[in-house]
């Protein structure tokens, strides 16, 4: 094991972190980020179409491996809860490489165990560790410049939910034609694939809090920041009405596809994913033309309009034609990931040195939401049908735009529009458009005034204010030496 360390916590020379010259983030480790993110949260539910096979395979009722989907889910709420606030004490790299092998070396065991216990057993634990995904969103938070902090949080936001589709699409496509323990065999080759390429290609970024923090401390302040950031509140609040919407939708779509006058198989239910993933493609040009150059609630209340829009079409016409829940699925899902990158533009703007805190608290209103949408979505269905699962994603809509109708974008305090209706930025190089941040990637690079030269294709950041002295950045540089 210590060998094994040893190797991942080996940093090849063009990854390593040199204050005086901070390796480039450019497009191609973004979407790196993007695909790592991808297939990594894709390991949750690769389950979810195959659950009556399971069953036949571990000779068990369907009852009890219907409970797989949610001991993952459970298992990822942990480790959103437990790991990812460590992204704000420990140096990422090394951190995220361990989690990344880790989960694809305990993934054996579910390519091969014939014991469904130890199969939830397992799949618990590597949900646990399958946080790598809220991992780069705060990283590419700290690395992208304010004024493209939009784009470039689409690109991992896109792979994020491109992973949750194409799985699905993924595991009900080959167990169709093949064993269902290939589609884990795929997975465990690409966790691999993706430990290498990070390895060979994601650099040692120092820790945002190389002072330290107490882990303790670090859980609590997330609390601290629920009574005391109203911008990171209303972003809560938003994103767990409008993740309710997202899977209210695709859990209910299966029971209306699979029933008249559709009668479609799994395999044409399972191509409805492509409609999704269409609209990922579509984000990130609108979150560089759209979401950078205005204030990130006008992003956020146009991205809950077009699920209004969408979840209407589909809901009210989705038993008469099949164009009702195509237009759903593409409108619902474009305008979730608008309001998501929005709302993270903004909340990062709150703490730079807290991003993974602030992110943990953003996905756990996600996570709640999504749970309560399935669960409502499953109970209305059953008591009224489409129409009625549907007209809950509406009231959803309507308490998430209630929601942001309650602060403007320029309002200090917990309510109101002080400061105005404008959506236009004041300041052109900031993220939520107010003033020009701190760079936290890095604190080292800020603490030691490297200031990069725009003509060379790099971002210009200084601290202004009270961020550490060149002193104590030297100080922390020879502490991590």
């Amino acid at each position: 094991w210590t060998r094994i360390y040893s190797i991942i916590a080996y940093t090849p020379p063009r990854c390593r972190w040199d204050p005086e010259k901070p390796p480039e983030f450019s497009m191609a480790l973004n979407v790196l980020f993007g695909f790592a993110g991808a297939f990594t949260v894709a390991n949750l539910y690769y389950s979810h179409p195959i659950l009556n096979i399971l069953a036949e395979e571990f000779d068990v009722p369907y009852e009890k491996v219907s409970q797989i989907p949610t001991v993952m889910q459970a298992g990822y709420a942990a480790g959103l809860l437990f790991l990812c606030p460590l992204g704000d004490l420990l140096p990422r790299r090394p951190f995220v490489l361990s989690l990344v092998f880790f989960t694809a070396t305990m993934w054996i065991g579910v390519c091969v165990t014939k014991d469904l216990a130890a199969f939830t057993a397992i799949s618990f634990i590597t949900a646990i560790t399958t946080v790598t995904p809220q991992l780069m969103l705060p990283l590419v938070g700290d690395l992208a410049p304010p004024s493209k902090r939009a784009a470039s949080l689409s690109i991992v936001t896109s792979g994020l939910l491109l992973g949750m589709l194409i799985a699905r699409l993924l595991s009900g496509v080959l167990t169709n034609f093949t064993s269902w323990r290939n589609i884990y065999w795929l997975a465990l080759g690409l966790q691999y694939a993706i430990f290498v390429l990070l390895w060979l290609f994601m650099p040692d970024y120092p820790s945002t809090n190389p002072d330290g923090i107490n882990y303790f401390k670090i859980l609590w302040s997330i609390l601290e920041m629920l009574f005391k950031e109203p911008v990171l509140v209303q972003a809560c609040f938003v994103t767990f009405f409008t993740a309710a919407t997202f899977t209210c939708f695709w859990t209910t779509l299966t029971f209306l596809l699979a029933g008249a006058p559709y009668n479609y198989d799994s395999l044409t239910i399972g191509l409805f994913s492509l409609i999704g993933i269409a609209s990922m493609f579509t984000g990130p040009f609108w979150a560089k033309y759209v979401i950078d150059r205005f204030v990130p609630l006008f992003s956020v209340i146009l991205g809950e309009l077009w699920c209004m829009l969408g979840i209407c079409i589909g809901t009210y016409t989705g038993r008469i034609t099949i164009a009702g829940p195509v237009i759903q699925a593409f409108f619902n899902d474009f305008g979730l990931q608008t309001a998501q990158i929005a709302n993270r533009s903004a909340i990062y703007s709150i703490a730079p040195k807290a991003r993974n805190r602030v992110n943990t608290a953003f996905m756990v209103a996600t996570f709640c939401g999504q749970l309560v949408g399935t669960a409502a979505g499953n109970h209305l269905y059953a008591r009224g049908g489409w129409i009625v699962s549907g007209s809950y994603s509406v009231a959803s809509i309507g308490a998430a735009l209630i929601c942001c109708f309650a602060r403007g974008p320029w309002a200090e305090g917990w309510f109101g529009w002080g400061g105005g209706w404008s959506v236009y930025k004041k300041s052109a190089q900031s993220a939520d458009g107010k003033a020009e941040e701190k760079q936290t990637m890095g604190a080292v690079k800020a603490d030691t005034n490297v200031v990069h030269d725009p003509e060379k294709g790099e971002t210009q950041q200084e601290r202004v204010n009270d961020g550490p002295t060149v002193e104590k950045g030297i100080e922390m540089l020879g502490a991590e030496d």
